[in-house]
């Protein structure tokens, strides 16, 4: 299934499209039902109140998992700098044929998960590709080295480059990690209803249209949020590799 719910523009449309359509149906459809019908006004109210409070709440905890989503995201990639530079410190116990190649594989290393934060979905297979063969790099010339001399420090150095190696795994199940599917549904279905309610409910639909629309526009922007802020890479809020691009420059300039 195509992954609407990663491309929060098209949520943002399609949000002012539904909605919009469903105050509009409201009041201007089902209202023509409403001296046919027995009905009462109070209750109808009580309704309408019980929903849109509804509304409000699932779409603050929607809200609350996506912050969380964004903000563990955030403490991986920092978690993934310093587990990459205590690597490239701790190549120093090894042995020197060894130290320098597990120096280069890691700088190499460290611009592909760069790549991972910046680059568009369509290089994204690339990226991964290459991660993953540099990994195989890495763990062989570290077992080689291991085998070699299998010492309580070239443990420790071997440790350090399997931490490395681990943290591109949490980093890449937290981009994974994204709101459920059903928890959208949900909340778009409550969305309907609640407009759909919004418009029946106008007394004077045809005079204050430009106002009764302002519902979904404010439920269509808090979902464009929402998307953004969910949306690892597709959205304009994105976590930056502040810590791995510092990492990148310092060693850079070491290397100077």
């Amino acid at each position: 299934m195509w992954p609407l719910n990663q491309h929060p523009f098209y949520i943002l449309i399609l949000s002012l499209t539904i909605l919009g359509g469903s105050v509009w149906c409201g009041g201007a459809l089902l209202s023509r039902f409403k001296n046919r019908v027995a009905w009462s006004q109070t209750d109808f109210n009580l309704v309408q109140t019980a929903t849109l409070t509804l509304l409000s709440l699932i779409i603050g905890f929607t809200f609350s998992m996506a912050i969380g989503r964004f903000d563990q995201r955030k403490m991986l990639e920092e978690a993934e700098a310093n587990a990459i530079s205590t690597a490239i410190l701790r190549a120093d116990l090894l042995a020197s044929d060894s130290r320098v190649q597990i120096k280069q594989l890691l700088v190499e290393y460290l611009e592909q998960r760069i790549l991972f934060y910046t680059a568009d979905e369509a290089d994204l297979n690339k990226i991964n590709t290459q991660t993953a063969t540099l990994q195989n790099k890495l763990w062989g010339v570290a077992a080689q080295a291991a085998n070699a001399q299998p010492t309580a420090t070239t443990a420790l150095a071997v440790a350090s480059i399997s931490d490395a190696i681990s943290a591109e795994g949490h980093s890449q199940g937290a981009a994974w990690n994204t709101i459920p599917r059903p928890a959208w549904w949900l909340l778009a279905a409550i969305a309907v209803c609640a407009n759909l309610m919004f418009g029946f409910g106008s007394h004077h639909f045809n005079s204050h249209k430009s106002i009764l629309f302002t519902l979904p526009v404010i439920i269509s922007i808090t979902f464009f949020l929402i998307a953004d802020i969910d949306s690892p890479r597709s959205g304009s809020i994105r976590v930056v590799p502040q810590n791995l691009t510092n990492l990148a420059q310092t060693l850079s300039k070491v290397a100077q």
